[in-house]
């Protein structure tokens, strides 16, 4: 979170200068804060970005041989609250299970990135992706209701909605009604040339 860490300064900036240099807030990676970096980059609409940050952020990347997790300490399955710069230290993971980093990533790849976004009956997806993935999909259940989504990128873009088709009929707009009729949708989104951003009704 800072650098250079705070260490000898004679002014007194609080707690965090109780951790050694390069231990959580610290100097080290406090990852509750730097997950605001990929946000703002899939807000600003660089999802190349944003989707890298995350990536190198995650867990899974720390523990892709058995000598990365003897390395990392921690959880290779669990957010780490930070992630250490400290020498004889650095890259071993911090805190878990007790962080609002998991919450966070959580939220920043389905909200941010995959664009998933809920406001009561109504969704709306407006991805902002790395221009590398072709596309994807998910399944959502609303009550008792299936929704399966695929978004296909046949340009290799980072955002933009062209077309919005709700069990093959085109919409207009970027926000459906879903409804809980029990039946199994079908939601195809195309990413391209971005549509208008009035929602319809479904």
């Amino acid at each position: 979170l800072f650098a250079p860490p705070f260490d000898k300064t004679p002014r007194d900036p609080g707690y965090i200068k109780s951790y050694p240099p390069g231990v959580r807030e610290n100097g080290g990676q406090y990852t509750h804060g730097s997950l605001w970096l990929p946000m703002a980059f899939a807000r600003l609409g660089d999802g190349d970005k944003a989707s890298a940050l995350l990536q190198m952020m995650s867990p899974v990347e720390h523990a892709r041989t058995p000598a990365d997790v003897a390395h990392y300490k921690v959880e290779p399955y669990a957010v780490a609250a930070d992630v250490y710069a400290l020498a004889g230290k650095i890259g071993q993971g911090g805190w878990t299970w007790y962080t609002g980093s998991a919450g966070w990533m959580y939220r920043i790849w389905i909200e941010e990135v995959l664009g998933f976004k809920l406001a009561g009956d109504r969704l709306s997806i407006d991805p902002v992706i790395s221009s590398q993935w072709p596309g994807f999909s998910l399944r959502y259940r609303y009550r008792e209701t299936d929704y399966e989504i695929v978004i296909e990128n046949p340009q290799r873009i980072c955002r933009g909605v062209a077309s919005i088709r709700l069990d093959g009929r085109l919409l207009r707009g970027e926000s459906i009604k879903l409804i809980d009729d029990r039946a199994r949708h079908t939601l195809i989104i195309q990413m391209g040339l971005r549509v208008s951003k009035k929602s319809v009704e479904s």
